[in-house]
């Protein structure tokens, strides 16, 4: 285990609308305000995206389990924002449902809105995090930098 204590920075409250690419706006917010760590909370509607699902098996490299939202969904969930070199990278976790099908999973790549979505966005000051690529799995996995 690794850990750095922190506090709460800033607060940026976000509304999307119907139509929006949510992860291309939560990235530009970052690089816009300066955010180099944050957690966020989203609440909404989306209509398209790509979420994983979990591993193919429980093995390293994971294989992703991808499965396509195509039609509007209700979302709910959080995130966080830790920079990978010069690019704010979004890491979101968050279950999606219409009618009785309810799925969870990482949303990745991209998500349209629909309707409204609302973000609340909490930066974390005074911790030192980056997010940095991982060999043994493939992915870019959260780092503390210990100054």
């Amino acid at each position: 285990m690794d850990y750095q204590i922190g506090r709460i920075g800033r607060i940026a409250v976000a509304r999307f609308g119907d139509g929006e690419e949510l992860l291309k706006n939560l990235t530009s917010i970052a690089r816009k305000e300066d955010i180099k760590a944050a957690v966020f909370y989203l609440l909404g509607g989306m209509q398209k995206g790509r979420i994983v699902v979990g591993p193919e098996k429980d093995e390293l490299p994971p294989t992703p389990v991808w499965r396509e939202i195509s039609e509007s969904s209700e979302i709910f969930g959080m995130g966080t924002i830790f920079w990978e070199g010069d690019i704010p990278k979004i890491h979101f976790h968050g279950a999606l449902g219409k009618r009785d099908m309810v799925r969870v999973g990482c949303l990745r790549e991209s998500a349209e809105v629909f309707l409204v979505l609302e973000a609340i966005i909490i930066e974390i000051e005074g911790v030192s995090a980056i997010r940095e690529l991982d060999p043994a799995t493939g992915l870019s996995l959260l780092k503390l930098v210990h100054l």
